[in-house]
C-alpha cells in the first residue's frame, strides 16, 4: 500500500483500468472509523483494487463550522487502511484539488435543500464538487458511501444519474456501538457526559421504528414522539427531526412505504447526525 498525491492516484487507477481491473473507491475526510473499515471491506470484496480517498475537503464547510477542529492522524488512517487491505491511499492537498483560479462547482437543486441542505446551504455543493473530482480522477467502477449519511448518498447518486457518470454508487449499512450510537469521526469531540447525552438520537429513531411495528402511520405521532426524546435531553439541541421519503426528500405524512426517519442534534457544541428506515 502506498499513499499518493493527485498526478500518482490518477496514473495508478488508469494503469489499473488498463489492466482490466475493477477499482472501487472509499471517499473519505479521514479519522477513520468501523464504518469507514466496512466500507472498505465491502469493496475489497467487490473490487480488484481499493483506493480510500483522505481528504478534509474545505468547501463543504460553512463559517463557524467545524473546518479546524476535525480530526486528522493519516499514520492512524494508514495503519487502518493497511489492515482492511487497501491498495492507494489517495492523500492530496488542497492547492492539488483546488489550484489558483479555481472556479467550478457542482450542484444538485431539489435534493439538497431539506434536511442538512436547510442549515448547511454550501455544503452539499462542496460534497458534489469534491465527489466528481475524485470520480474524474480515479474513474472508479463502484463508490461506498454509509448509510448514516443518507442524504449525501441520495444527492450523489442524482448527480451521477444526472451527469452520465457511470460510477456505481453502493450505500452500505449504518455501524453502530454496542449501545446504538452511530459511529463517526466527530464522536472524538464528546466528552464523557456528551456522549452519554448522544444515546437519544438512537433512543428518538427506535422509538420511531417501535411504533410503527405497533402499527402508527401517522408521521406527525411518530415526530412528536422523536422530537419528545430529544427534547428531554438538557445536552441535546434538535436541529432537525424529520420523516421523509427515502427518494425525493420530502416530508410525509403517512407511513404508507419505506420512509427514511432522519435527525441532526447538537450535542453541546458537537452536531450529529443519524436516520433510520422505516417500512411498514
Amino acid at each position: 500500500m502506498n499513499t499518493a498525491g493527485l498526478a500518482e492516484a490518477a496514473a495508478t487507477a488508469s494503469a489499473w483500468r488498463k489492466e482490466g481491473l475493477r477499482v472501487g473507491l472509499v471517499p473519505t475526510m479521514g479519522w477513520l472509523h468501523q464504518g469507514h473499515i466496512s466500507l472498505i471491506r465491502r469493496a475489497r470484496r467487490e473490487n480488484d483494487r481499493v483506493i480510500v480517498s483522505i481528504f478534509v475537503n474545505p468547501i463543504q464547510f460553512g463559517p463557524n463550522e467545524d473546518l479546524d477542529r476535525y480530526p486528522r492522524d493519516l499514520e492512524r488512517d494508514a495503519a487502518f487502511c493497511r489492515e482492511a487491505g487497501v491498495d492507494v491511499i489517495f492523500h492530496p492537498t488542497a492547492k492539488e484539488m483546488y489550484p489558483e483560479g479555481f472556479q467550478s462547482s457542482i450542484s444538485v437543486a431539489a435534493l439538497t435543500q431539506t434536511l442538512c441542505g436547510r442549515s448547511r446551504p454550501a455544503h452539499f455543493t462542496g460534497v458534489c464538487t469534491v465527489v466528481g473530482k475524485l470520480f474524474n480522477l480515479l474513474r472508479p467502477e463502484r463508490a461506498y458511501f454509509g448509510q448514516k449519511d443518507a442524504q449525501q448518498a441520495t444527492v450523489v447518486r442524482r448527480m451521477v444519474a444526472d451527469l452520465n457518470m457511470g460510477v456505481e454508487v453502493v450505500v452500505c449499512p449504518t455501524v453502530r456501538e454496542e449501545d446504538g450510537l452511530a459511529v463517526s469521526s466527530r464522536n472524538v469531540h464528546l466528552d464523557a457526559a456528551e456522549r452519554r447525552a448522544a444515546l437519544c438520537l438512537f433512543k428518538a429513531l427506535s422509538s420511531a421504528r417501535e411504533q410503527v411495528a405497533a402499527g402508527v402511520r401517522d408521521a406527525a405521532v411518530l415526530l412528536g414522539g422523536m422530537r419528545a426524546i430529544i427534547a428531554s435531553e438538557p445536552a441535546a439541541a434538535a436541529d432537525y427531526v424529520e420523516i421523509v421519503d427515502p427518494d425525493s426528500l420530502l416530508p410525509v405524512g403517512r407511513i404508507e412505504k419505506k420512509v427514511l426517519a432522519a435527525l441532526a442534534v447538537f450535542i453541546g457544541k458537537t452536531r450529529l447526525i443519524d436516520n433510520i428506515l422505516l417500512e411498514p
